[in-house]
């Protein structure tokens, strides 16, 4: 079976990357504008600024809409079946897909409150999940 690729990284990325690998969910703000912005990018897509700066963010959210995947073709993630893949709302407003983990899946709705886990997996790469509130 192959192993589960890794997101691609680059030089503007770093940032999100070496916070997450020390547990910590990087977004971006425009310091023009003051709109938050993911996924990462060099310019704000609200108001064209190249002015971004990294902050952290609450790590909080709601499921805006999700999929339980509960058959795949053979590939590296047939061992995780069934999983979640949800876009989450963060509190600062911007969306991001993730797995949702540590819960039963027929539990899950929309506006569900979720905050952020990490798994790492491999030494580069830590990605941020998420789970149900405590």
């Amino acid at each position: 079976m192959p192993a589960k690729p890794l997101p691609p990284t680059d030089p503007w990325t770093e940032p999100y990357w070496t916070a997450a690998r020390q547990g910590k969910l990087l977004i971006q703000r425009c310091k023009t504008c003051h709109h938050y912005v993911f996924y990462p990018r060099l310019v704000c897509p609200h108001c064209g600024a190249d002015a971004l700066a990294w902050v952290e963010a609450t790590g909080k959210g709601v499921i805006y809409t999700y999929s339980v995947v509960t058959n795949n073709p053979p590939s590296a993630f047939m061992a995780d079946l069934p999983f979640v893949i949800a876009v989450v709302q963060l509190a600062e407003g911007v969306r991001m897909m993730a797995n949702i983990v540590d819960c039963d899946s027929a539990a899950l709705h929309c506006d569900m409150p979720v905050e952020v886990t990490f798994e790492a997996r491999s030494d580069e790469i830590t990605l941020p999940q998420f789970r149900p509130q405590r």
